[in-house]
């Protein structure tokens, strides 16, 4: 597949729902009940920042043969920094500082715009996530207000790839 440019790409918030103690697969996001079965698109997208689910590693010395080694131990995941252009009318804008006001988590999707351009239904690739809003940040200094929004992912990605069906 071709590099493509992110225009066109979008992100979404769900609903609120409790953390499982394994790992998410994608028939857990989709369907009645489910964090992403009503979604609010965010508008006015300018940054998506990063979605990751690195590891912690911890040191281990052995001293007889003089070797520091390092073992993964747990993931934790990055925090994702969204910046919109302010919109204080958008509904998904505001489902997000509703978020933020909750100590709950919400299903989150990132839909990016790589399907391919034949195929009897092209479809993107997305990730998806639970998480809460930690942080929210508006920005009047410049030309144009922004918001940003920080998520900490408390979840694996699932990732979807982009196919011609």
């Amino acid at each position: 597949m071709a590099v493509y440019t992110i225009a066109g790409s979008k992100f979404e918030v769900g609903i609120a729902g409790p953390l499982q103690n394994t790992d998410y697969v994608a028939a857990d996001f989709t369907g009645a009940t489910k964090p992403l079965s009503a979604v609010n698109e965010v508008g006015e997208p300018e940054t998506f920042g990063t979605v990751s689910d690195p590891w912690d590693t911890e040191d281990f010395t052995n001293v007889t043969y003089a070797r520091t080694r390092v073992f993964k131990t747990v993931r934790k995941g990055s925090t994702v920094e969204l910046t919109c252009g302010l919109d204080p009318t958008d509904t998904g804008q505001i489902f997000m500082r509703t978020a933020y006001a909750a100590t709950l988590n919400y299903g989150f999707r990132l839909t990016l715009a790589d399907k391919p351009t034949s195929g009897a239904t092209p479809k993107n690739s997305t990730r998806m996530f639970m998480g809460t809003v930690i942080n929210v940040e508006d920005d009047p200094s410049g030309k144009i207000g922004k918001v940003k929004f920080t998520i900490q992912i408390n979840s694996n990605i699932v990732r979807t790839d982009a196919s011609p069906t």
